[in-house]
């Protein structure tokens, strides 16, 4: 019988839970119930604790915290099952995605983040307008929040909303999908080549924050979808000395062309509305093992195995 694990990073939600209050994080890592404002948007967020994908929504939620309200609900976890074959090479368990049921109906790839829109006056929830993919839900949740000008994540001005959105595709294929490429692949020929382009994407980066006085990515200290964007990934870049040593440790002393990134990511680390999204470093350290060992079984490691890029998975050729 297959093992599970169900798990969250501050303890908001349990796979199976269902609640009557709106649920959202605290600084002190507990849960707090907003305040009762039934104009404000509400949403089922369907998320795992562990995943950078969902970490950039919930980063939208908490940023718009006073303008959204979202009840967190774990949708996704892990489960063991046996590797009879020892396919892995590991003499380990192969570990494969449970989703819940309010995922697989609402979202058709099984992903998350996904936001179900909730009536905040009755409390039902509407799965006919399911909201997904995670770039798409940060300027989703901007858009629907009703902020303006430097609370926004998408810029007012036309040409910087432009080049974010040049710049958000370029951090999916640059910034993040080669961190897959390090801890998935078995070669180490392969896992360098991936961490020496990611060098260079975190370079172009490096170049393109000076466009602006900084520290963020637009000007005027106004937080962008582009900063959400890498957030996740910049804060986990940590994984790779556990996993496959010194030699792809990403520090000043090393990459001293980098020191604009550095800077971006001292300042953004230490927003409040990103402290209380970040999962524990040892928590997820365990978890990522799953990948730098090859026992996962998620879509995102069946597309790096085949030999494609994270942000190229293919739902049918890496189902599991």
């Amino acid at each position: 019988m297959a093992s599970r694990i169900v798990a969250s990073a501050l303890s908001v939600a349990t796979k199976t839970a269902a609640r009557t209050s709106t649920k959202r994080f605290s600084s002190s890592g507990a849960t707090a119930a907003p305040s009762v404002e039934h104009s404000r948007p509400t949403f089922r967020y369907l998320t795992a604790w562990f995943c950078p994908f969902a970490h950039r929504a919930t980063l939208a939620l908490e940023h718009h915290g006073e303008r959204v309200d979202y009840e967190w609900i774990e949708a996704l976890g892990w489960e063991q099952r046996a590797d009879k074959n020892n396919v892995t090479g590991t003499g380990q368990e192969w570990w494969y995605h449970w989703k819940a049921d309010e995922l697989k109906r609402t979202n058709p790839s099984g992903l998350v983040p996904t936001l179900i829109p909730v009536d905040p006056i009755t409390g039902k929830s509407d799965e006919t307008k399911p909201v997904f993919e995670s770039l798409v839900t940060i300027d989703f949740i901007d858009e629907i929040s009703g902020a303006c000008g430097t609370e926004r994540l998408v810029s007012e001005d036309p040409y910087e909303a432009a080049r974010c959105r040049v710049w958000a595709d370029k951090v999916n294929r640059e910034l993040c999908s080669p961190y897959y490429g390090v801890l998935v692949r078995k070669e180490e020929d392969e896992r360098m080549e991936h961490f020496e382009n990611l060098i260079k994407g975190l370079e172009s980066f490096s170049k393109e924050l000076t466009k602006t006085p900084g520290p963020l990515f637009l000007a005027d200290g106004q937080l962008s979808n582009i900063d959400l964007a890498l957030v996740p990934w910049a804060y986990r870049y940590y994984v790779f000395e556990k996993y496959r040593g010194q030699d792809y440790v990403i520090t000043p002393e090393r990459y001293p062309k980098l020191q604009p990134y550095f800077d971006w990511y001292d300042h953004v680390m230490e927003m409040d509305a990103v402290k209380r999204t970040l999962p524990d470093k040892d928590k997820y350290l365990e978890h990522i093992g799953k990948y730098a060992d090859s026992s996962a079984r998620s879509k995102v490691a069946n597309a790096v195995r085949r030999g494609v890029a994270a942000h190229e998975l293919d739902d049918e050729k890496d189902e599991y």
